[in-house]
């Protein structure tokens, strides 16, 4: 029988992380935990912002109590049970249930990787704050919305950015410790690669976050395509979208790029850690071509990669590895 941190870490990831599962299962064993409990605590918080049904307040404070849990600071067990009652996503409750031992496993690692990995949690929920806070009182008829570019760089980077330095910094010190890499190359890229992921996720999310009341694409580049958020709710705009929706795609695109010269950078040898920097790169790429040739305004046909498709994605990249050359051909 697994123990129950085995448990936490193989069928509770598994039912919480269908699509990222896969690439957190492939890290080599020195860092597959860390990285498996910093992904849980993300979550969690996520949960906790996500309620969309608990007043503002309340989630707030669910999170700020939470933060001073995984800083070390805050005392006594977090009960969430207000929340649990207004989730009835089965992924939500497991994650807000297992909360306590996912602190507790944090607890267990060295104190370098506590470190990174409080930052990083610190980082993420910074932005699931500031979102909460943004979007207080915004509904299908009050679309709130980024107002500039420098707001979407900076909650880029805070819930994924952030995630590439911190990933790069573990694999960096657990992995390779002695090898001679770019260091500072790395952790710029690592930063594209994070932010590329996450502008997938925005541009292919954009229907559904307009029904929640939100935009994340920038009122000052709308209004150059005569565009408010209110609009974006008719599919009949997407036309006068398009290419401003585009130029978001081929950036997304070129975030993705360089995360896979980021990947291939990373010593040869290390198949494990390239195959899980691939895997969502590959999904990522996949979504954008979809993306390109869809109305991405009908909310009614969300792109979503299916799992026989991610299936052969996979297998693929693990058939061409020997081949440097075919390998680095899978992302173009």
């Amino acid at each position: 029988m697994a123990r129950p941190s085995d448990e936490l870490l193989t069928s509770h990831l598994r039912s919480v992380s269908r699509s990222f599962y896969p690439a957190l299962r492939v890290l080599p064993t020195s860092m597959r935990p860390q990285i498996s409990v910093a992904y849980l605590l993300a979550r969690a918080a996520d949960s906790i912002a996500g309620a969309q049904l608990a007043p503002l307040d309340q989630r707030l404070a669910a999170l700020q109590r939470l933060r001073k849990r995984i800083e070390g600071s805050g005392q006594g067990p977090l009960d969430f049970s207000e929340l649990l009652r207004r989730h009835d996503s089965p992924a939500d409750r497991l994650l807000l249930e297992n909360c306590e031992r996912s602190l507790s496993r944090l607890d267990g690692f060295s104190q370098a990787d506590v470190k990174l990995i409080r930052e990083v949690l610190t980082t993420i929920m910074s932005a699931q704050e500031l979102d909460l806070r943004r979007f207080a009182g915004s509904s299908p008829e009050n679309i709130k919305s980024l107002q500039t570019e420098a707001e979407l760089d900076d909650y880029t980077y805070r819930l994924a950015g952030c995630v590439g330095e911190t990933w790069t910094r573990l694999c960096r010190a657990d992995l390779f410790p002695q090898k001679y890499l770019n260091d500072s190359w790395l952790l710029a890229q690592s930063v594209r690669f994070g932010r590329g992921l996450h502008f997938v996720h925005i541009l292919r999310d954009l229907p559904a976050d307009l029904r929640q009341g939100r935009c994340y694409l920038p009122t000052e580049r709308l209004a150059t395509c005569a565009l408010k958020p209110v609009d974006l709710l008719r599919p009949g705009n997407e036309p006068r979208l398009r290419p401003f929706y585009n130029d978001y795609l081929t950036k997304a695109d070129f975030h993705l790029q360089a995360g896979w010269a980021y990947t291939n950078a990373l010593p040869r040898g290390s198949i494990r850690i390239r195959l899980a920097c691939a895997w969502p790169i590959l999904i990522g790429q996949e979504t954008l071509k979809r993306l390109w040739t869809t109305n991405v305004l009908d909310g009614q046909h969300r792109i979503k990669i299916s799992r026989g498709r991610v299936k052969r994605l996979m297998f693929r990249s693990v058939l061409l590895y020997p081949w440097q050359g075919a390998w680095r051909r899978m992302v173009s």
